[in-house]
């Protein structure tokens, strides 16, 4: 067999992505400022593993028509089923179940970490991404629930989100359940239609109004010819759920639509609405506008072990697609009441509520709108020292080791070009400094350091080659003993 036939085909799995230097770098930035102002509202870090058992998840699950039921699951060699975590909520509440008397309560945490998911890839969505959360456990008052969105608006604005680029959505899960009773879906006979209908609502801001019709009614077919079965719903059904979550703008600074004459009779809902209503009141007396947070029907969130509030971090800015039509970018974080996750594994009741920020969707926001938290034009490479003379690597690696001790990044060229390509090596690496000394430098007890930066600046104005080599401009000669000292004062002037 030829050895091109040996060869296996460089390839990533579909829906899995490779992060450069430069997105990693911008990606921690922004994980900082998340982390700031999550530590400012009082929450603590918290790290749980990738992957859990699998009864530990439960049922909530993402996407049951998928195989494992949404999720990667496979056998240890004790014969228990293990699956990678498709969120950082479950196994917070895990946690909290298994340490519960250990912690302060309510228990404050956040957690940052990848998440998987056995879905289906596509534009814009992954089957591996990250998400930064933060949750309360342990706490029943709305006050918990509006604290955490006022921490998502705080959390956007620190980003660089203007005001009025995004909105912080709330809706209630008991108020959906009391829409379910009006269009005769409430029981327990209904459980698996009810959970149908909010994961179509869900994708609202994705298929648009037809697009949940079909999956509320027949059924949809996706681009790629994918059929998804639907809820099966009556039109008279189908108007109502789809009237309610469309929703109504608001007027004056208040909801242009009766939250209690939209849910009827339904006491479930009324209580929902009343919920609302208080975390209304609370957000607005703490400042924060109806341009800032505000109550929406439409926010559903997809998983079903959401109790009472739902929330949405929307960007509301346009955007233009491949083809240059105009698109919203839509939710880039999101989360809600989840009072009965950790009762799965104690007896006593412990509400919790929570919000999850998703990293890779907000990062590509925030690219759009050009925050400086995720600018690359800043990110700064290691000084090079270049290998001129190949028996004297001792002599350069010794003054990278005195660069490394100053505090100062650095590296020795170990490749096996010349000069030249070196150079050119430093400029791919974004490096601010070049140190060179050949045997003439060597000789003379000398090194050369030059700025790469401001030696292209001045190179752009030079003519000829013969004029660079006479200025050799941004390029200065100086004792080696003096090396690291005059490094350091190199680049603190261009810091």
């Amino acid at each position: 067999m030829s050895d091109a036939k040996q060869r296996v085909e460089a390839r990533g799995p579909r829906g899995l992505a490779d992060r450069d230097a430069s997105e990693l770098a911008a990606t921690g930035k922004m994980l900082e400022t998340i982390r700031s102002v999550y530590e400012l509202y009082g929450f603590e870090a918290l790290e749980t593993p990738a992957i859990e058992y699998t009864d530990a998840l439960g049922k909530f699950l993402p996407d049951q028509d998928r195989p494992n039921e949404g999720v990667f699951s496979f056998q240890d060699d004790d014969d228990q089923w293990l699956s990678l975590r498709y969120d950082l909520t479950a196994p917070l509440a895990r946690y909290v179940a298994q340490n519960f008397d250990a912690l302060s309560k309510p228990y404050r945490s956040y957690r940052v970490g990848a998440v998987y998911r056995n879905e289906k890839p596509g534009p814009g969505r992954f089957r591996q991404f990250m998400q930064f959360d933060a949750d309360t456990v342990g706490a029943a008052s709305s006050a918990a629930d509006a604290e955490i969105c006022m921490m998502a608006a705080d959390t956007m604005e620190r980003l660089g989100v203007k005001r009025g680029d995004y909105v912080i959505k709330i809706n209630s899960r008991k108020v959906l359940d009391g829409v379910m009773k009006a269009v005769g879906l409430d029981g327990e006979e209904n459980a698996g239609r009810r959970l149908i209908v909010l994961r179509a609502v869900d994708k609202l801001d994705r298929l648009g109004s037809e697009g949940v019709k079909l999956l509320l009614g027949p059924g949809r077919k996706d681009e790629s010819g994918d059929f998804t079965k639907g809820a099966g719903l009556d039109p008279a059904a189908i108007d109502t759920i789809l009237s309610f979550s469309v929703g109504g703008p608001y007027k004056d600074g208040k909801p242009a639509f009766d939250l209690f004459g939209l849910l009827g009779k339904s006491d479930i809902g009324a209580q929902g609405a009343e919920e609302l209503m208080e975390i209304e009141d609370l957000v607005r007396d703490a400042g924060y506008g109806f341009d800032r947070i505000r109550i929406d029907p439409s926010v559903v969130r997809g998983l079903e072990y959401y109790t009472g509030p739902v929330f949405e971090a929307e960007l509301t800015f346009e955007t233009r697609d491949e083809k240059g039509h105009p698109i919203r970018f839509g939710s880039v974080g999101g989360g809600g009441r989840y009072d009965g996750l950790v009762g799965r594994f104690r007896a006593e009741n412990t509400p919790a509520t929570g919000f999850s920020i998703g990293v890779s969707r907000l990062y590509a926001a925030l690219k759009l709108v050009g925050s400086p938290i995720v600018s690359t034009s800043e990110r700064v490479g290691p000084v090079v020292v270049l290998l001129l003379d190949r028996d004297r690597v001792a002599d350069y690696q010794r003054m990278v080791s005195q660069l490394r001790a100053a505090g100062v990044p650095s590296e020795l060229y170990l490749g096996g070009s010349g000069m030249k390509a070196q150079m050119k090596y430093a400029d791919k690496r974004n490096s601010p400094l070049v140190v060179i000394q050949g045997s003439d430098e060597k000789a003379k007890g000398e090194v050369q350091v030059k700025d790469l930066v401001a030696g292209a600046r001045a190179a752009a104005s030079i003519a000829t080659n013969q004029e660079w080599k006479a200025q050799r401009p941004a390029q200065i000669s100086i004792p080696e003993t003096e090396l690291v000292e005059r490094v350091r004062e190199m680049l603190a002037r261009r810091d």
